[in-house]
């Protein structure tokens, strides 16, 4: 399998806290990654790092064969594009309805037609379940269904990768269901998926890979069934033993 991302030696430092530790990592294509662990322990950053919204202190990001890290703003925005991410808020603009939020960035950015990007929007509304609210306002809508809008809207450009940051963290229990099963259907059509989560059930059940993070460096990594069922580290064993009893 070929790396979609590589993550070599990656470090960020705020000031003179260490946030990110040396990371190594790699993301193939099609596959699903759920980066868990405790709250601090630089997760977003990390995430954040993969796009470069974050700029690393040292090491490197390859995103399809090519350095993020040694890119000028107007080629790492190129690639930006092919890199779908979706926020624990939905930075949904509030004065364009639901099918003006997703259509936005293809009419902008890829110049398509009115009439193309209509289409592409109410496909991709679709398949978040939401056709229905195309002509809506966002404040009009639930936590759950913005954030369904605002995956609707990362997918509208196309992307080759999809990061996640804590999506479903800012929703009511009961909307967070409705995120997941969006995101489930994602890895079920073989999208490659970054997700940093709380969500146990959804790594367990949806990931290939799980990354224990704490205190800027991956602690543990393997499969859920791994991680889960087996974890080897001290960390990660203490980590489960507090969020599966909760």
């Amino acid at each position: 399998m070929t790396d979609m991302i590589k993550i070599e030696d990656l470090s960020k430092k705020f000031g003179d806290t260490e946030v990110l530790k040396g990371l190594n990592g790699s993301v193939s294509k099609g596959q699903v990654i759920c980066v868990i662990g405790p709250s601090g322990g630089g997760k977003s950053t990390f995430l954040r790092c993969l796009n470069l919204l974050e700029k690393p202190t040292s090491g490197k990001v390859t995103f399809e064969s090519n350095e993020l890290t040694a890119l000028n703003e107007t080629q790492l925005n190129e690639l930006r594009e092919k890199m779908g991410m979706v926020f624990q808020s939905f930075n949904l603009f509030a004065n364009m309805t639901v099918i003006e939020n997703v259509k936005l960035a293809p009419v902008k950015v890829k110049n398509m037609s009115d009439d193309e990007a209509n289409k592409l929007a109410l496909s991709l509304l679709d398949q978040v379940g939401l056709q229905e609210k195309a002509d809506a306002y966002p404040a009009s809508l639930s936590g759950g269904q913005q954030q369904r809008v605002a995956i609707a809207r990362a997918l509208a450009m196309n992307p080759d990768v999809m990061l996640f940051d804590e999506p479903t963290s800012a929703l009511d229990p009961e909307m967070v269901g409705e995120v997941l099963k969006v995101m489930q259907d994602l890895a079920n059509d073989g999208m490659t998926m970054v997700v940093v989560t709380h969500e146990m059930g959804f790594a367990k059940n949806v990931a290939d890979q799980v990354w224990f993070m704490d205190g800027g460096v991956f602690a543990e990594k393997g499969t859920p069934e791994q991680i889960f069922e087996h974890p080897k580290n001290d960390r990660t064993k203490d980590f489960l033993a507090k969020i599966l009893e909760a």
